[in-house]
């Protein structure tokens, strides 16, 4: 949270002890996520994804707004292929910080923008007072050649610019089983100490849905002297068609145990939907229990779903 608290007639400012009304407030005090990361603390945040276009703005709010009332350490605003939903997400990420009150983490990806496009959205950001930014390389849209002639070709040269235009917080992805287009896992690593040197303060994890895996990696990010903290990507997976394609898509391996889940409930969506609740849950513990303690919940823009997680673990992360 930041100085400011909200509920649906007023925003406090407990440094001023006064109420404001019937207009938003943008605050200098929300904080940055590596900030937020070193208080010691078991944190749980959220992922929404803005809409492709413009007419679903309105119902976007309203997730960003229900997602917000389950009071996490904050919520990361994604952006599409190519930045295709760029001023989507600064509008959510808006929304999220300056009229819900919680720290909000904005994507930006750089693989399709000119420099000139990327220090545009950055004034926007910071006009906005967003400090953190999870800086992206981004996927070529569907169809579309590689760009030949790119100002950025690297999540790393994108950190370097954020990192010169100054005044911001820098995350970034990693991938427990290995980026799908890196050689192996060892040379993913090595990237990922490129993007530390570069200025990246905190990684995101790909999706993942067996534990051991990403404790191998965590130490082997330990072997290669990288310190920087590392949030755990929980995916609750609700729909059992879904599983397939995220899974091609992303790279990721699905346990037996887990792939045994989705064989025996995926045909009922009320008992799919509650097994994959009780699968991320019990991950989730276990992640704690193992001081992992940055858990990042991808929702897929249902707030329902990690509202019934979270009120699982309500006395885990108190």
């Amino acid at each position: 949270m930041g100085d400011f608290y909200f509920d649906a007639n007023s925003l406090w400012d407990k440094n001023l002890d006064n109420f404001v009304y019937g207009f938003r407030v943008i605050s200098e005090g929300y904080m940055r996520i590596s900030d937020i990361l070193n208080t010691g603390k078991v944190t749980v945040s959220c992922e929404l994804f803005p809409p492709k276009y413009g007419s679903g703005l309105a119902s976007a709010m309203s997730i960003v707004r229900q997602t917000a009332a389950l009071n996490p350490a904050f919520i990361s605003v994604t952006c599409g292929a190519g930045g295709s939903t760029g001023s989507n997400t600064v509008s959510l990420a808006d929304e999220v910080q300056n009229n819900c009150g919680i720290s909000a983490l904005a994507h930006l990806t750089c693989i399709s923008s000119d420099v000139n496009e990327i220090r545009k959205t950055l004034a926007e950001l910071s006009s906005l007072k967003i400090k953190n930014i999870l800086a992206l390389r981004g996927d070529i849209p569907e169809g579309s050649p590689h760009p030949e002639n790119a100002d950025f070709h690297h999540a790393c040269d994108l950190m370097n610019e954020i990192r010169n235009y100054g005044g911001f917080c820098i995350g970034g992805a990693c991938y427990p089983e290995g980026h799908p287009e890196s050689e192996n896992l060892q040379s993913d690593i090595e990237n990922l100490k490129i993007k530390v040197d570069s200025g990246c303060e905190f990684l995101t994890t790909q999706m993942f849905f067996d534990n051991n895996i990403l404790y191998n990696f965590m130490y082997r990010l330990l072997h290669m002297g990288i310190e920087v903290p590392v949030i755990a990507g929980i995916m609750p997976v609700t729909d059992g068609k879904q599983i397939a394609r995220i899974c091609k898509l992303s790279g990721t391996v699905l346990p037996a145990r887990f792939k045994a889940i989705v064989d025996k409930f995926s045909s009922d969506p009320v008992a799919m939907s509650q097994a994959g609740v009780a699968y991320a849950a019990e991950q989730i513990i276990d992640l704690i229990a193992n001081d992992v303690n940055h858990i990042h919940i991808y929702t897929m823009n249902k707030p329902d779903i990690a509202g019934r997680i979270i009120s699982s673990l309500s006395e885990i992360i108190k």
